[in-house]
């Protein structure tokens, strides 16, 4: 999964899709001039000079780095303006930095990154940078900004904090309620961010303990394993929070076989299994806090921006921001059908 270590600009990743277009307000003011910034138009579907994006992502072996790739490719497909240089995507270091040199060579126009780990890569993003040609960091971000003109990525203290929140609202009436946690690869920032946030929500309840806490290695065989040994230590819950959907499809194997319910689970990423569970309202999973893959798609449309001297819709700025953050939703059963769409496999 994603690992970063930033949190910028909150921006939902539909404002910086293109074709959205600034909206006005409405006030008992007397009307005001335009400013030149507000009257720019925003990045749009309207084709504009021809971009080449260079897009380097690591090996689609999680289904949140399949749709990754998939979102990327759709995005830029959908532009006659642009042709996307996309390399087949390595976790090896060496493979991928020289992915990069490669699309250096190429001259493209801009270059889209997505690390396997961003400290080591972090050489093949200044060295783009240098040669004129401006990056797009995406999630796993690069150890110094002059390395990327814009980074893009999730919020993993905001999944935590969300999925914390959401729970607590659960059990906030529940005395002595208790949960337990299913977590990601510990030796990665992002999962001790994700428990951060969790915890963080957990102190605005005092009522809740977080009395077990497991990590697993983002595969559904771990997540059984692990979720298996929670249970038989935790005979009593009312609540899991675990970090990845794709280990989740094995957290939910091991509570059916150990033939458990009572108490509710909340998932992370946003798969399509996951939400296909939560809609059909059959098992503990009643939600899921995403990490969307989208930020992909919307990478390709601040790439494009950038090439094309654009702006970008629903901000007013002349130039396209240097940190977005995209923010971590749940969903549950009252809005799945807003999201759906947007599981992955």
């Amino acid at each position: 999964m994603p690992e970063t270590s930033r949190r910028g600009l909150l921006f939902g990743t539909a404002a910086v899709s293109a074709g959205a277009f600034l909206t006005a307000c409405t006030s008992n003011e007397p009307a005001k001039k335009e400013t030149a910034a507000a009257s720019r138009p925003a990045a749009a579907d309207k084709p504009g000079k021809h971009v080449t994006i260079g897009f380097a992502g690591p090996q689609a072996d999680h289904g949140w780095l399949n749709a990754i790739n998939e979102q990327a490719k759709s995005r830029a497909a959908s532009y006659s303006d642009v042709t996307l240089e996309a390399t087949e995507g390595s976790n090896d270091t060496a493979a991928q930095i020289g992915q990069v040199d490669t699309l250096i060579n190429k001259k493209v126009d801009v270059l889209v990154v997505l690390p396997g780990d961003g400290k080591a890569l972090t050489q093949a993003g200044l060295k783009a940078m240098r040669a004129g040609i401006p990056v797009i960091n995406l999630d796993r971000i690069f150890d110094t900004p002059q390395a990327y003109r814009c980074w893009i990525g999730g919020d993993n203290y905001g999944m935590g904090l969300n999925a914390g929140n959401y729970i607590g609202e659960k059990l906030k009436d529940k005395p002595n309620a208790k949960v337990i946690e299913l977590a990601g690869i510990d030796a990665l920032e992002l999962t001790q961010q994700r428990s951060k946030g969790f915890d963080d929500a957990l102190k605005n309840f005092p009522n809740i303990k977080k009395v077990a806490r497991q990590s697993a290695d983002f595969t559904v065989e771990s997540g059984q394993a692990k979720m298996a040994q929670l249970l038989q230590a935790q005979p009593k819950f009312d609540a899991i929070w675990n970090h990845d959907d794709d280990q989740g499809v094995g957290a939910l194997r091991a509570i059916d076989q150990a033939g458990r319910d009572g108490f509710l689970m909340v998932g992370g990423a946003g798969s399509k299994a996951a939400m296909d569970a939560i809609k059909a309202g059959n098992s503990v999973l009643q939600a899921t806090v995403l990490y969307p893959p989208t930020m992909a798609a919307s990478a390709i449309d601040l790439a494009r921006a950038l090439a094309q001297s654009k702006g970008i819709g629903g901000i007013s700025e002349t130039e396209i921001p240097t940190q977005i953050t995209v923010f971590s939703a749940v969903v549950d059963k009252t809005n799945i059908d807003k999201y759906l769409p947007q599981g992955f496999s």
